[in-house]
């Protein structure tokens, strides 16, 4: 049984402030650091992407007889390449659950902090062992490890700062330094690594992390009760629109968790997602100069477009989908499943057509599409276990982000069995085309899939189970049920019911 939520539109000063003048607010500083955390995070991340490319590139090198000959800088074969980029979701996959867990009892933006900053000191070391392949590849698993707690603790941290009317533009904003960090980093890697040499890629990333993570130190602080620069007005907003807090930390309901319905929905869509989006973050540069004939600096400058649509799209989409529910247009369930499932049908439609297309043109007009409009389905899946189970939502994103992990293994696994045809060798070009065609039909499949399975399981209400058990928290549920947001200043308290969107 699902609960249907009550809101109350707050239009007080502190709710038209907010976008404008973000600066001013606490939790918009938090979010705007997460944004650059994420895009940190996924420079990290994707910067061997392209730097494998300029690692295996042919250079000449001179043999002990003084004889002059072009071969690899450092000679890994396809396999051995695949393997290495996906090694660091071998170490990710490992800490989605468990960073839920941790965030429960150390607080989230420590967790947040920390992973980050040792994925970047980890990357500063990468040029010293690139060129052991085992080295290579442990290395890689463990920043996985550590950045692997960073979406749970975000939705920890949200759960704290972040009012029910404004958690699709703030995931949306924090979700956008992913797309942002891959649309700098890919072309940035690869001006680096064409005029500074590959090891320049892991240096000067590795550096910016450990920056952003001494500004994070000095301005983010666990909660808007313990943050000193917070104002009177924006912290009674922010509590009195959550709720009263928790001394305590709940039991989980795991065996509901694991047997909910809307759960298994966001699983299938959160996988689904990132199906496209890890196929393409992967392999993309090696498509562009394998298909297309990109050098290294054009294909990290191409690669990156269909992240900045997305990045773009990111904020705008998320405020739509708030002001949809504020205005009472839709109910929470049906913008999540219109949203979502809009954004995996036009992805669908664009990577099933890129594979078809032989004009360079065609192709990244299409998979810049097919990418940039999955930012509707952003504001379906991602923000949706802060609606289902707000106080869980940390362990349900680590749950899902798990499941969502495994594309990062699998994909560019499955690439390199499929695509075996020699890019170097004329005559197989129409091999290496149709050998491409079938990944990109793989990605759309399975876009379609998770559509049909988010349509018809999702929900966007406050689930039964989800609502703690002792008296105190029922106190504050039903006080939440009955008048949303309080009367905090605001002029317009039009309540507004929701229900289950059937």
């Amino acid at each position: 049984m699902e609960k249907s939520q009550s809101y109350t539109v707050t239009d007080g000063p502190d709710v038209d402030t907010a976008i404008w003048k973000f600066w001013t607010k606490r939790r918009y500083v938090l979010v705007i650091m997460c944004f650059f955390g994420f895009a940190n995070a996924y420079g990290l991340r994707v910067n061997l992407s392209v730097g494998i490319v300029a690692m295996t590139k042919l250079v000449n090198k001179t043999d002990e007889n003084g004889f002059t000959y072009e071969a690899p800088d450092i000679d890994y074969s396809k396999g051995e390449i695949s393997i290495i980029l996906s090694s660091f979701f071998y170490g990710y996959i490992l800490t989605q659950v468990a960073g839920g867990i941790i965030t429960r009892y150390i607080s989230a933006h420590i967790v947040y902090g920390i992973g980050i900053f040792l994925t970047a000191l980890f990357t500063l070391i990468t040029p010293l062992i690139a060129r052991n392949f085992a080295a290579l590849v442990t290395v890689r698993i463990i920043e996985g490890l550590f950045e692997g707690v960073t979406f749970p603790c975000l939705h920890s941290m949200l759960s704290k700062w972040a009012p029910p009317l404004e958690r699709t533009r703030m995931v949306g904003i924090a979700f956008a330094g992913n797309y942002i960090g891959t649309v700098i980093s890919m072309p940035l890697s690869g001006i680096l690594g064409e005029q500074l040499g590959w090891e320049s890629i892991f240096y000067v990333f590795g550096a910016l992390g450990v920056l952003w993570y001494v500004f994070w130190l000095l301005l983010i602080q666990e909660s808007p009760e313990k943050d000193t620069r917070i104002t009177e007005e924006e912290k009674n907003y922010i509590l009195k629109t959550l709720g009263a807090q928790r001394k305590t930390v709940p039991p989980t309901p795991w065996r509901k968790i694991w047997t909910s319905t809307a759960v298994w929905a966001i699983i299938f869509a959160h996988f689904s997602e990132n199906w496209g989006y890890y196929t393409l973050l992967t392999q993309l540069p090696t498509f562009l100069n394998d298909v297309i004939g990109f050098d290294l600096t054009k294909a990290g400058f191409t690669s990156s477009l269909p992240y900045l649509t997305m990045g773009v799209l990111l904020a705008p989409t998320g405020y739509l989908a708030d002001l949809l529910i504020t205005k009472n247009i839709l109910s929470v369930t049906n913008v999540r499943r219109i949203f979502n499932c809009g954004g995996f049908v036009a992805q669908c439609v664009f990577m099933m057509t890129a594979g078809y297309l032989t004009s360079p043109t065609g192709i990244i007009a299409c998979l810049v599409l097919g990418v940039g409009l999955g930012a509707f389905s952003i504001s379906g899946f991602a923000v949706n276990a802060l609606d289902i189970a707000p106080s869980f939502a940390a362990i349900l994103m680590g749950i899902t982000n798990t499941f969502a992990t495994l594309p990062g293994i699998i994909s560019p696994l499955l690439t390199g069995a499929i695509v075996t045809a020699d890019q170097q060798d004329p005559s197989q070009t129409d091999l290496l085309n149709s050998q491409w065609k079938i990944v990109f039909i793989v990605s759309a499949s399975i876009y379609l899939v998770g559509c049909v399975v988010y349509w018809f399981f999702a929900s966007g209400e406050l689930q039964e189970w989800a609502v703690v058990e002792n008296e105190e928290d029922n106190e504050i549920q039903m006080d939440k049920k009955k008048k949303f947001a309080g009367d905090v200043g605001g002029y317009d308290n039009q309540s507004m019911e929701y229900g289950d969107g059937e």
